[in-house]
């Protein structure tokens, strides 16, 4: 089941009637799945199918050792580094192979934060409603006595606890915001009616680099900061323009001179797609203030920016270094 972007918290009497609020964390959905029967071995899946047990035999290990079997958990597999949560270390245990994994898995160890259940005894709950599926996790956690590397995710039908989630708590990398889930809701495979994600997003400035379309049409910008060898550096693409908003900026934007920094760069559509942008070189000297949410790696954020407006008043030099200071959005 997935959740669908929203921009608020609910009121507070919506709140206590009908709906619970978790944290949001930046990691990989995941499902893990113990056999039922005799020989039948642990499953560790991604939200598109695919098989990860090769990739966390440490998670696999766990789960013979201290969950039932039967069990179906659905959740977020993360990896803790330097005292919060690392994307980046994530993706090095994802796309690893060889002997290569198991050091990985010694140096990096998974986590696996559970925030609903899906089967129990090899009996399939997905019909029942979230506050019991809710109360047969916090159940299974309790009856177990689990620990690392198994997590039971913060829930909470308090606004101030959710307030404090999405605005204290997402100052530490790896928490992106919160999720809002229907007390007595189902859970329907595939489905992002009902589930609502609210992420924290902060103002933050960028250097317009190239934009998709044309010069007279922008559709969107491609953004970019300088690094500490003056070199500019792409940080993230926005969402579609708005029609007054590509009109203003049309009137500004300046065909980029020979020795762009971009020259001869390939820009992907979308973070880890295949598909390749065509996009349109710029001066790069022109400041968009945008928006933009806590996920970031490397330097990159991994989500769309939204362009606010563009900042006339704000040098180049002024717009916050590439990697310099932990997450890009508080510069």
């Amino acid at each position: 089941m997935l959740a669908q972007a929203t921009d608020a918290l609910p009121s507070e009497g919506v709140l206590r009637a009908k709906v619970a609020i978790e944290p949001k964390f930046d990691g990989v959905r995941a499902l893990i799945f113990t056999g039922a029967g005799p020989g039948e071995g642990v499953r560790v899946q991604s939200r598109r199918g695919t098989a990860l047990e090769r990739n966390f035999p440490d998670l696999v290990r766990a789960a013979h050792e201290q969950l039932p079997p039967g069990l179906v958990l659905d959740g977020e597999l993360v990896v803790w580094s330097a005292e919060q949560l690392s994307f980046e270390a994530l993706q090095r245990r994802i796309v690893s192979a060889g002997r290569t994994v198991e050091r990985l898995a010694r140096t990096m160890p998974a986590h696996f934060i559970a925030f609903d259940v899906l089967q129990a005894d090899a009996r399939e709950l997905l019909g029942w409603p979230y506050r019991e599926r809710r109360a047969a996790l916090e159940k299974l956690f309790a009856e177990r006595r689990l620990g690392a590397p198994w997590a039971l995710c913060p829930m909470t039908t308090d606004l101030d606890k959710a307030r404090e989630w999405l605005e204290q708590w997402t100052a530490v990398g790896g928490v992106e915001g919160v999720v809002i889930k229907g007390l007595e809701q189902r859970y329907r495979p595939g489905s992002r009616a009902g589930w609502y994600k609210v992420r924290r997003r902060d103002s933050t400035e960028a250097v317009i680099g190239a934009v998709t379309g044309s010069l007279r049409h922008p559709q969107t910008l491609l953004l970019g900061r300088v690094d500490e060898a003056g070199k500019l550096r792409f940080v993230g693409r926005t969402t579609s323009l708005a029609g007054d908003a590509a009109v203003l900026l049309a009137e500004q934007l300046t065909p980029a001179g020979p020795g762009h920094p971009w020259t001869g760069v390939r820009f992907t559509a979308s973070w880890g797609s295949r598909e390749f942008l065509h996009p349109v070189l710029v001066r790069p000297e022109l400041v968009a203030e945008v928006s933009a949410d806590t996920a970031v790696d490397r330097g990159r954020f991994r989500h769309p920016l939204r362009f606010r407006r563009v900042r006339p008043d704000v040098a180049v030099s002024d717009v916050p270094i590439f990697g310099v200071g932990g997450r890009p959005a508080a510069g």
